[in-house]
């Protein structure tokens, strides 16, 4: 046993909660999850939002509100959540914030009749958008959370066994989704999703609320403002290897900016029926479950680098077969690429993020990376949408295989797994 460091009390009280702490916290994300398919994202509230308005830029302008809001509040956050000798309190307050606007989205859908496409269409924006940023006010703070009551080497299984869940459930609830709004006329049946969705929500924060998280002494962390914003930039200016990352990061996101367009489109060109849509999205979720667990297991013990980059090329296939479509038939496969694609932007892409720097510098590392990326989620769409109007989706699709190419060849060429590199540091130092 020489030569080995022996636990903190800390760790072991962190390891001795980690079954239960796992457990909550994967059944917060399945019914996080399942909220999503009754109002998701690529099915549900676009065909919503085709109620009030033909164009493709207001549609692709959906993700874009949950995306932006995800990311760019988070290195404002960052200071507060590095001083914190708790994240949980923090996290079950602003969580709140992210559930509240689907009960608003209720009212929007019921009361639509009355209020008028144009009312209608700026009320859901402007809840789609408080939904977002209740999200990233949230994020750097759950984020470190998961990091404090997760082991390292666990990071990467824990966020795709979390994604798993949440995508089962999700297929559960995007399928049934598509059969209640063939079955019922509007405005019930969004109104019933979007219901539906507010209560799972509810039961989803409960599990939440019931994380063990330690209280201990919070790191020493630069309490002016103006000092803390130059240790943030300091780390963008010195750490190449993260400039490098962000910049592949935000190339992925260009090469996912295709996939909210797959529903209107196969509907408009192919007359897909709405529950063939929610099939189409089940097969996205169904593979989201399965191929999570995968990518995190191979990036914990592989390299969440090289998992990254698989997921570039899933998205480069995908929007290809979707340019190529000659019949609904084409989509499935397309979605199901999606789905890769998607998995390992989320799983890999967070547990990669959280192996940069110090445990100290996490919250900056964290916040600072999605807030540079937030811009790209919100021009992505505006960008793919005006294309579409223009030239027709598959200019849209066209644009998104860049994207996945150009993200691809970063994570393969430019970035080091940051692992290895903090491994070789240490070694230089010692």
């Amino acid at each position: 046993m020489t030569g080995l460091i022996p636990a903190s009390p800390e760790e072991i009280e962190r390891d001795r909660n980690v079954p239960f702490n796992f457990t909550v916290n994967i059944l917060d994300g399945a019914f996080f999850g399942m909220a999503f398919g009754f109002a998701s994202l690529t099915a549900v509230l676009p065909l919503f939002i085709s109620l009030m308005t033909d164009s493709a830029v207001w549609i692709g302008l959906i993700p874009a509100m949950h995306m932006v809001g995800w990311y760019l509040p988070q290195v404002f956050t960052a200071q507060g959540v590095a001083r914190s000798a708790q994240f949980k309190p923090l996290v079950l307050r602003r969580t709140v914030l992210e559930r509240v606007p689907f009960l608003g989205l209720v009212a929007v859908a019921w009361f639509l009749p009355g209020l008028g496409p144009k009312l209608g269409l700026l009320l859901t924006f402007l809840l789609m958008t408080c939904q977002g940023l209740g999200g990233g006010y949230t994020a750097t703070a759950w984020q470190s959370m998961v990091a404090k009551i997760i082991p390292p080497r666990r990071w990467g299984f824990f966020f795709g066994i979390q994604a798993a869940a949440a995508s089962l459930m999700g297929s559960v609830g995007v399928v049934a989704a598509g059969f209640i709004l063939e079955k019922f006329e509007p405005p019930l049946n969004y109104t019933l999703c979007f219901l539906l969705a507010s209560l799972i929500l509810i039961i989803s924060w409960f599990f939440l609320a019931m994380t063990r998280e330690q209280k201990v002494a919070p790191p020493i962390v630069e309490s002016h403002r103006p000092g803390f914003w130059r240790s943030v930039w300091g780390i963008l200016r010195k750490d190449a290897n993260f400039r490098w990352f962000t910049v592949a990061r935000i190339c992925f996101q260009l090469a996912t900016m295709g996939f909210a367009f797959y529903s209107v489109y196969v509907v408009r060109q192919y007359d897909a029926s709405e529950s063939q849509v929610g099939i189409m999205t089940g097969v996205l979720t169904m593979t989201q479950m399965l191929v999570h667990p995968l990518v995190g297991w191979l990036g914990d013990r592989w390299s969440h680098r090289m998992a990254m980059s698989v997921g570039s090329l899933a998205a480069v296939l995908s929007v290809g077969i979707a340019f190529s479509a000659r019949s609904v038939a084409w989509f499935y496969p397309a979605f199901a690429l999606a789905g890769i694609a998607n998995v390992t932007y989320w799983t890999n892409g967070m547990a990669m993020t959280l192996e940069f720097g110090r445990a100290e510098e996490r919250p900056m590392y964290v916040g600072l990376l999605n807030t540079l990326i937030g811009p790209t989620a919100l021009l992505a769409p505006i960008f793919g949408g005006k294309l579409a109007d223009l030239y027709g989706y598959p200019a849209a699709f066209a644009a998104s295989a860049v994207g996945g190419l150009l993200a691809m060849g970063m994570l393969v060429m430019a970035v080091r797994n940051p692992r290895k590199a903090r491994l070789a540091q240490v070694g230089a130092e010692g």
